[in-house]
């Protein structure tokens, strides 16, 4: 066991074999699941306030912990999937896709660690993976395959590829990295590779090329060095592709720009004071809604901001059992600008672990994670249940909005996406060892969720736009103009109250959106061309730079409530 234990949380093997494993019985309340109908229209439960969103239960058993998550283009898929390292899952590989003959560790070749979820049905299909995805990265590329690296054990040097057909599974192809990357973080580039920074003991970056030859070449970076500590505070990285072409890369406390076209760092942002704010202290971070009407044409503005995360003694205090305060700050700075310092608001409750989601209206959604301690198992305490809105125009004591609470502890390894249809899809949680569900505080937790933020309030459905235009097939080049036509029962429509937004949907895991981005786009013109009809021209983003080749989900938000999305190919 002792093999399995020492790399749980990448601190001495007597932290975790002499901690890992002391859990009190669960004891969590067991609330009812009543569910309540609101506005006649939608059941929920974890409470009904319609203005604060609800939820529901969307499946009592996904077949394998969501420790990662993604959703496919034009489809109505969801992929969650954890690792071979954690035993037997809950759903088996059908006989066809078992590979025989081979020694069997941990049922690796019987038991599926990956499946396809059925967004609307809850079906499940069990996926084959043989190499071990646990800690990987990922993310969609140009052509719409989903691209992911790195892992643990023999999938350290893996490159994997799914296409979203029916009938799809994985293909690996091991040694294919330069590096060993376990916790790194990949990022999409504006020629449709990939970059893939960091991981524990990595201080070094590579690149993945888009036709999935494999990499041969490590680029080193001291700051990852640098920004490393005996708690390895700077595994998965935030990296964001800036509006300049450069990268953002934020480690720790740390964060830098550099040149992917020269391998230059060119620019150190100020520390953000406060803890560390990478895994294991695990804050959220996101890429700020990228504004494409920006009246500044020459500088097209790019925030990050990060979110709670833990105090720099939270780790050492968590292996004797004591479990500090998360952070309660954020930090928010412009990239684009040289001389840009943070800026600091404060939540209204700590949170580590949590997941930062870019909602289809430009707001910002907290969710998932623990009040108290760091990531991994058995280390953090006090389930922060409770999603918080994010509200970047409003000023500073008016940004932070609580939302309704679910019933079910969503800690370590959790998951969050956003749903075409506007909804949130919500997985996973303390993947235990061989699926415990019984005598640990926190059992490993295989019901879905769906989260309904406020903007699906019944009593808003006047003002939800519908767009009438399939794009599916189609794609659109950067620069064009495009229209969409939509459907809301208005006579009239307001370009003061319409905005269009196009969204790269993210790989979610350990906290942290890989790829996640969303743009608001330049509107054209705006008519009406029939009974409750309209059409807006709007201006595709004008570089790959902008938005990196690959598929986006495209929006109409009305008053604040945002259509359905449709699929959409940039190129």
């Amino acid at each position: 066991m002792a093999c399995l234990i020492k790399p749980l949380l990448l601190l001495p093997l007597s932290f975790w074999v002499y901690s890992t494993f002391l859990h009190d019985l669960w004891h969590t309340q067991n609330s009812s699941l009543t569910a309540s109908i609101i506005g006649g229209c939608h059941g929920g439960y974890g409470g009904s306030s319609a203005r604060g969103g609800w939820w529901e239960l969307a499946s009592e058993n996904s077949g394998v912990s969501a420790m990662h998550m993604f959703i496919f283009p034009n489809t109505d898929k969801a992929i969650m999937f954890d690792g071979i390292v954690f035993g037997k899952s809950q759903i088996q590989l059908p006989p066809a896709t078992r590979i025989l003959g081979r020694k069997i560790k941990t049922n690796a070749y019987l038991w599926a660690h990956a499946v396809e979820f059925d967004i609307d049905s809850a079906a499940i299909r069990p996926l084959k993976i043989l190499t071990d995805t646990w800690a990987s990265a990922g993310g969609l590329s140009a052509n719409g395959t989903f691209v992911l690296s790195g892992g643990w054990s023999d999938g350290r040097r893996t490159l994997r590829y799914l296409s979203g057909c029916s009938t799809c599974n994985w293909e690996e192809f091991t040694g294919a990295l330069a590096g060993k990357r376990w916790y790194s973080t990949q990022q999409i580039l504006p020629d449709g590779s990939f970059i893939v920074v960091g991981g524990r003991q990595m201080f070094n970056y590579e690149y993945v090329p888009n036709n999935g030859v494999s990499s041969r070449k490590n680029y080193q970076l001291p700051f990852l060095h640098e920004t490393t500590d005996p708690e390895e505070n700077n595994l998965y990285p935030f990296v964001f592709l800036s509006t300049d072409g450069n990268l953002f890369i934020f480690t720790n406390n740390r964060s830098i720009l550099l040149n992917p076209t020269i391998n230059k760092i060119i620019r150190e942002f100020p520390i953000l004071p406060g803890g560390s704010r990478n895994y294991p202290s695990s804050a959220m971070s996101a890429l700020l809604p990228i504004k494409l009407h920006d009246p500044n044409p020459n500088v097209i503005k790019a925030e990050v901001l990060i979110c709670g995360g833990a105090k720099h003694e939270a780790a050492n205090l968590a292996s004797k059992g004591i479990f500090v305060d998360a952070l309660k700050d954020c930090g928010r700075i412009d990239i684009t600008n040289p001389s840009a310092t943070w800026q600091k608001s404060m939540m209204p409750s700590p949170r580590v672990m949590g997941d930062m989601l870019l909602l289809p209206t430009g707001d910002v959604l907290m969710i998932n994670g623990a009040k108290k301690g760091i990531a991994g198992w058995g280390f953090a305490d006090d389930p922060n249940t409770t999603p918080v809105l994010y509200k970047p125009e409003n000023r500073k004591t008016q940004q932070f909005i609580e939302l309704t609470a679910t019933t079910i502890p969503r800690m370590s390894h959790s998951t969050s996406t956003v749903l075409p249809d506007g909804k949130i899809l919500v997985a996973g949680s303390n993947p235990n060892y061989n699926y415990n569900f019984t005598n640990v505080k926190y059992p490993t937790e295989l019901r879905v969720e769906k989260f309904y933020p406020p903007y699906l309030d019944p009593l808003l459905v006047s003002n939800r736009p519908f767009i009438i235009l399939n794009f599916r097939g189609k794609t659109v080049n950067y620069g064009q103009n495009f229209v969409i036509e939509f459907k809301l029962k208005k006579l009239e429509v307001s370009l003061v109250h319409l905005k269009v937004t196009m969204y790269a949907p993210p790989f979610t895991t350990h906290g942290f959106s890989m790829g996640q981005r969303l743009l608001e786009m330049a509107i054209e013109k705006l008519i009406n061309v029939g009974p409750e009809i309209f059409q807006v021209s709007v201006m595709a983003p004008p570089t790959a730079t902008i938005a990196p080749p690959s598929y986006y989900l495209v929006f109409v938000v009305h008053s604040g409530v945002p259509s359905p999305g449709v699929w959409v190919q940039i190129r």
